[in-house]
């Protein structure tokens, strides 16, 4: 990094001001180094032009390269500012001497913009407690080593903001070592005894401090970073069909709340609505995607708009504004937070088509273009253009979305975000922020690595992945440890074992065992995940040539029958309610799971089972350890060794542990190398809590 500006100092910081200096002409122009090089500051996300992201709590780790020319002591410090301008001095630790790799770890306590910058010093105590220790023990200098410390003491004693505790410790060692009638080894120990080197950390001498710039940090809420989602359609919850009319009768938001103590209980935190808006007639899609839909056929809630409104609307069928507000506050009883589906998009009979039809393309023979994904086509559906008149555009967008803030909604989840310009997104979420920090955005963009990352950069706090499609061993280390790495300050992931768009292969013959895997794996690599509604019952057939569901509900009602799999139902024992539910309660249960940046694989002999573990200190200094192994083969049972790296877990090579299995309540002790036996014989999985010793 640079020393672009003069350095900042801390209270405790002795040496004299840098003398301001003109660089050297070079061609091109280069800016100043700084005299204590730091360079290869992380977290740094485009080159500290946009903030790296945490929430409260959260722990991370900032690291840097810090190097001097000699042979002299360097040292290096994280300063922490908060919003209100105070800053914290966070010391760091050289983890690589031989490659000058400085470390510490650093939490943010509120949210808020934060920022964080490295500064490296000289040591001058470091430096003497290197050449004394060496030279007094070989007789070389003594009486000069010995003076010089004690200088060096005696001048740190009298820092301002030093402790009357640490001026008396420092006092006492610096006349100690001044005291040529002693032993010179016994001199020697007084400038290196404990008290001494906690008084130097505590608050060390610094010279020549050259800071980095400062970086910013965005420090959000939990929920930007944990939760558990449950996506429904409304109109679906509460729905039947009518034997006397042979017709289907919507849900409604009245109804549909009758469905959210069920959710609460199985321990989600968000229920996510997919569209709520009047639905276009033009082209309006039937059953599976159909071009042609019946009269009685609701159409997909993704082609908004109709002569009962637009974004800013509520289909009529699901209610009123005020049914959406009894709505949320019920969902606000429940302990879960309401996330709102915005597609922008809209149906050819949206009102914007004819009050504003600057915001479509519109093709040479004159027609408004709808959406395609060749070879897909969505003849319901017209994209919005954001570069016809963009200020008009952006402006009505922003609008619609305080609409739905107004009415309780903290969470949105984007449909389709990587079609739309990226410059519209760092606007509105920006602008949104401006007034509403705690709105959350979830970025639904199954699309190329660059656009998904870049939305992120620019103010996502979530993001749909690609987990529904890596399935083996090498597929799901490789991509979380990306996940979990560098692209973990500006990229949340949130795993989905499903969606209304998406049943993969895996899901469709995989049985239970795959249902299992899929969801606790996503619940135990990531913070956030989601479950579609229906994956309880695990509903895996697909519509013929497509990875998506039959009689997909984006184009149908789906009346799931819930009651008949309660207890002293029909279908009584064949969901997975229970087993979501235990997944969520291992959640809420271990903090350690509450975060990404901590994942951690270990090895396993078979390839179709992968291990990983999951560690945090807690405030008390109680440590939170989980581990997971999973059979990744859903039709076969595997048996293997799983060989543990003992380090990572806060252990010894040589000890053992009481491995709790949070899913089934067996207990082992566990060693270094571990027999494991998963499959659908069985259960898939282990989700074990690390007791130790």
């Amino acid at each position: 990094m640079t020393n672009a500006r003069s350095p900042k100092s801390a209270p405790h910081v002795t040496s004299p001001a840098p003398v301001a200096l003109t660089p050297p002409l070079s061609d091109p122009p280069q800016r100043p180094i700084g005299r204590i090089p730091v360079q290869d500051v992380r977290p740094l996300v485009d080159q500290g032009r946009r903030p790296a992201k945490c929430v409260v709590g959260e722990t991370f780790q900032v690291s840097a390269i810090v190097f001097r020319e000699g042979h002299d002591a360097v040292n290096a410090t994280v300063v922490l500012t908060n919003p209100d301008g105070v800053e914290q001095y966070l010391p760091m630790e050289c983890i690589n001497p031989g490659l000058n790799h400085w470390v510490a770890e650093v939490t943010a306590t509120s949210p808020g913009r934060w920022t964080y910058r490295v500064e490296g010093w000289s040591d001058p105590y470091g430096t003497w407690v290197h050449d004394a220790s060496i030279k007094v023990a070989a007789g070389v200098d003594v009486e000069l080593m010995l003076t010089e410390g004690s200088q060096l003491l005696a001048r740190a004693a009298n820092q301002a903001g030093r402790t009357s505790e640490g001026r008396l410790v420092l006092d006492e060692a610096s006349s100690a070592m001044a005291d040529a009638s002693r032993p010179d080894l016994v001199r020697l120990q007084e400038g290196l005894a404990r008290p001494v080197h906690d008084a130097m950390t505590a608050q060390p001498l610094r010279e020549m401090v050259s800071p980095t710039d400062d970086f910013p940090l965005l420090v959000e809420r939990e929920r930007a970073l944990y939760g558990a989602w449950y996506e429904i359609f409304p109109r679906s919850e509460g729905c039947y069909y009518d034997q006397a009319t042979q017709e289907w009768v919507s849900g409604t938001f009245a109804s549909a709340a009758k469905r959210l103590p069920a959710i609460a209980a199985m321990g989600f935190d968000v229920v996510y609505l997919t569209p709520i808006h009047p639905i276009g007639r033009a082209a309006r899609k039937g059953p599976n995607n159909t071009l042609t839909a019946g009269p009685h056929d609701p159409g997909s809630p993704y082609a908004i708009g109709s002569p009962d409104g637009g974004h800013d609307a509520i289909h009529p069928d699901l209610g009123t504004f005020d049914d959406f507000d009894a709505f949320v506050a019920e969902a606000e009883r429940n302990g879960l937070e309401v996330a709102l589906d915005i597609a922008l998009q809209a149906s050819p009979d949206h009102p914007w088509v004819q009050t504003h039809p600057e915001f479509f393309t519109t093709r040479a023979d004159g027609t408004i273009a709808y959406a395609e994904n060749p070879p897909k086509k969505y003849q319901d559906i017209y994209p919005l253009n954001f570069d016809n008149t963009p200020a008009e555009a952006y402006a009505e967008v922003r609008r619609v979305i305080q609409v739905w803030i107004d009415h309780g909604v903290k969470i949105f989840r984007i449909d389709n975000p990587h079609t739309k310009p990226v410059e519209f997104w760092q606007w509105l979420i920006q602008d949104v922020a401006n007034d509403h920090p705690e709105v959350i955005w979830l970025a639904e963009a199954f699309t190329k690595p660059a656009m998904m990352h870049t939305l992120g950069k620019v103010g996502f706090q979530q993001s749909y992945t690609y987990y529904a499609w890596r399935n083996t061993r090498w597929e799901l280390e490789e991509y979380c440890t990306e996940l979990a790495g560098p692209a973990a300050a500006y990229m949340r992931p949130s795993f989905w074992p499903t969606t209304h768009d998406i049943l993969t292969p895996y899901m469709q013959f995989g049985g239970p065992a795959a249902w299992k895997v899929r969801a606790a794996l996503a619940a135990t690599l990531v913070p956030t995940y989601g479950i579609y509604a229906g994956y309880e019952l695990m509903e895996h057939v697909a519509r013929p040539g497509a990875e998506e569901q039959i009689d997909n509900e984006k184009y149908q009602y789906k009346d799931r029958r819930w009651a008949d799999y309660e207890p002293g139902g029909p279908k009584e024992g064949q969901s997975l309610a229970g087993y979501l539910t235990r997944l969520n309660e291992i959640r809420a249960a271990h903090p350690a799971l509450r975060w990404l940046r901590n994942l951690r694989f270990h090895h396993v002999d078979d390839d179709n089972v992968i291990c990983f573990s999951k560690t945090r200190r807690l405030p008390d200094g109680q440590e939170d350890i989980v581990i997971v192994v999973a059979n990744l083969d859903p039709h076969s049972t595997r048996s293997s060794m799983v060989r543990l790296n003992m380090p990572l877990l806060g252990l010894d090579w040589g000890d053992s542990f009481l491995a709790n299995d949070l899913i089934t309540g067996a207990q082992w002790t566990w060693w270094e190398h571990n027999f494991v036996r998963l499959g659908p014989d069985g259960e898939p999985v282990h989700v074990i809590s690390v007791q130790k010793h």
